[in-house]
């Protein structure tokens, strides 16, 4: 059932809200909120497309998607483990396709080095529990890199590799095991990921505006990246993903040189965003073409628990490593009781919440403060986008919050 015009209302007046102070607010951001058929419940964009700029956000305007990429790999993943061309327990098989990772070391909390034990799986890169890790989010990783440092977003395969963080399957940590992942799936089909995903996922759907190269019509309507400093201010930053951005989209030598991103590297209209979230909804059938992009089982199993021996993963806090990449995180989604937490095929899984969502809902979210949640019990999912960093913008969190809630009184007035 769509929204009452007084739902609507409510929701355009909180994103509006949200954007009124183009100094210390959200500079601009687009909504969208999708239900179970592939309807647009809401969609709205509102402010300015950046801070130094008189153009109005819109729906047309793509944004860098950051790490909302993993879901799309996660899907592309999931495909090919029901063709049987991916194992999801096999680390003799991963290994194969990836040799680098037979001889990758585990970093010790005193700087040293030591071999690995156990082979890495599929599904530990899917669910960070190989061991990778982030520089922006973990001290001791960026430490071991200093003082060339390493930059994931550089555009280049080699800033992958990195050692572990702890033996594989011992623990939880966030990094670019999903980056692996995507180049497991480009040896395993000897495509590029962004071509998988066009050719298997995006096309099905529909999806135009969605991609690892920006077309030039895409850049043309690229959302401005900025800067939130210490008093609250904003201000314009150059971009985080800069080669996509900057190669010839029509010279396929340049672009053949771009390091396809499976955790961080696509643009995207938040609108086609949402598609794939209402695909999951409508358990891995595309509402709007009918192609089916998964079976319900592998949907299922994306939406299962994958690390139930790690109930609190997310309750370490973690440091500000980089502060102008992201601010420091006591805790990822806390709930009142601090239930057992959940993992799924490369996003969280909450057991709950304030806003009225369901036990199993997925979320996860962009560095540049991007934030999405699928709800399939209450056939519900949306997504806030906004290029600002560092990571964890309170401003942008209030918002998310607020939607979201806005989202599930809506739904109890039309039920």
């Amino acid at each position: 059932m769509p929204f009452t015009s007084s739902t609507i209302t409510r929701l355009q007046g909180i994103v509006d809200g949200a954007c009124a102070d183009q100094k210390t607010g959200i500079p601009g951001t687009t909504v969208v909120i999708v239900g179970k058929d592939g309807k647009e419940l809401f969609a709205h964009s509102s402010g300015s497309r950046g801070v130094d700029s008189k153009e109005p956000m819109s729906l047309e305007t793509v944004f860098w998607m950051a790490s909302c990429t993993k879901l799309l790999t996660g899907i592309a993943c999931m495909q090919l483990v029901h063709q049987n061309i991916l194992k999801l327990d096999d680390g003799d098989h991963l290994e194969h396709l990836c040799p680098e990772l037979r001889d990758v070391k585990v970093l010790r909390a005193d700087g040293s080095l030591e071999d690995k034990r156990k082979t890495i799986t599929l599904r530990m890169l899917l669910t960070h529990t190989a061991g990778f890790g982030y520089t922006f989010f973990n001290e001791r990783l960026r430490d071991w890199a200093f003082p060339a440092g390493v930059d994931e977003f550089s555009g280049r395969f080699d800033d992958m590799k990195t050692p572990l963080l702890f033996q594989p399957g011992e623990g939880w940590e966030y990094g670019v095991g999903v980056d692996w992942a995507g180049i497991a799936l480009e040896r395993a089909t000897g495509l590029r990921l962004n071509a998988y995903l066009q050719k298997n996922v995006f096309e099905p759907m529909g999806i135009t505006d969605m991609s690892m190269i920006p077309t030039k019509s895409m850049r043309s309507r690229v959302a401005h990246m900025h800067a939130r400093d210490h008093d609250g201010s904003l201000r314009r930053r150059n971009h985080l993903l800069r080669v996509p951005l900057v190669v010839d989209p029509d010279d396929h030598a340049q672009v053949d040189q771009v390091f396809n991103s499976g955790g961080a590297g696509m643009f995207a209209k938040p609108q086609e965003y949402s598609k794939i979230l209402a695909m999951l909804l409508n358990n891995g059938t595309c509402p709007r073409t009918g192609a089916k992009i998964l079976p319900a089982e592998s949907v299922e199993e994306m939406f299962r628990n994958q690390i139930p021996e790690f109930p609190n993963y997310s309750r370490k806090s973690i440091p500000a490593s980089k502060p102008e990449l992201t601010n420091p995180i006591p805790q990822l989604y806390p709930v009142e009781g601090d239930p057992p937490q959940g993992w799924g095929i490369t996003f969280m899984q909450s057991m709950g919440g304030p806003t009225g969502r369901s036990k199993g809902t997925g979320h996860w979210a962009g560095l540049a403060n991007l934030w999405w949640w699928c709800d399939r019990e209450n056939g519900v999912a949306g997504i806030v986008c906004t290029q600002i960093l560092p990571f964890a913008d309170l401003k942008v969190l209030q918002l998310w919050g607020q939607v979201e809630a806005e989202t599930y009184k809506g739904l109890k007035e039309v039920n």
